[in-house]
C-alpha cells in the first residue's frame, strides 16, 4: 500500500497518546512527523505499512486526505511483548490496542 505511514506520539501539554495512521495524506513519512511535531507532539514510533505489523488495528484500506485516529488514551504509551507464530516482538500499546512498530525488533534485540 504505497504512502500509508503509522505513527504513535505522546501530546505532554494535553497527557495523551494517539495512534494515528495517514494513507495517501503525505507522501513521505517524515512529512506526516513534522505535521504532528508542529502540533505539538513528540514523536515515540513511526513506520510504513513495509515496517509494521497490525496487530489489533488493521489497515485502513480508503485513501483520504485526513488522519485517521486508531487509538488515544491519557498518559504516554506502554511497550510491551506480543507473541506470533512463536516469536516474540516489541510492540505498542495505547489504550486497548497494540501493534508491532517494526517487524525487525524481536524481544532479545531490546
Amino acid at each position: 500500500m504505497a504512502n500509508y505511514f503509522r505513527i504513535t506520539a505522546y501530546h505532554p501539554t494535553e497527557n495523551f497518546s494517539v495512534i494515528m495512521d495517514s494513507n495517501g495524506m503525505f507522501e513521505k513519512l517524515w512529512q506526516f512527523s513534522a505535521d504532528l511535531v508542529q502540533k505539538g507532539f513528540k514523536i515515540i514510533e513511526v513506520g510504513d505499512s513495509n515496517k509494521f505489523l497490525e496487530g489489533e488495528i488493521p489497515l485502513y484500506k480508503l485513501e483520504l486526505n485526513k488522519y485517521i485516529l486508531r487509538a488515544n488514551a491519557k498518559n504516554t504509551p506502554q511497550y510491551t511483548t506480543v507473541n506470533v507464530n512463536g516469536i516474540n516482538y516489541k510492540a505498542i500499546r495505547v489504550k486497548n490496542k497494540t501493534y508491532i512498530p517494526d517487524k525487525n525488533i524481536i524481544e532479545s534485540d531490546y
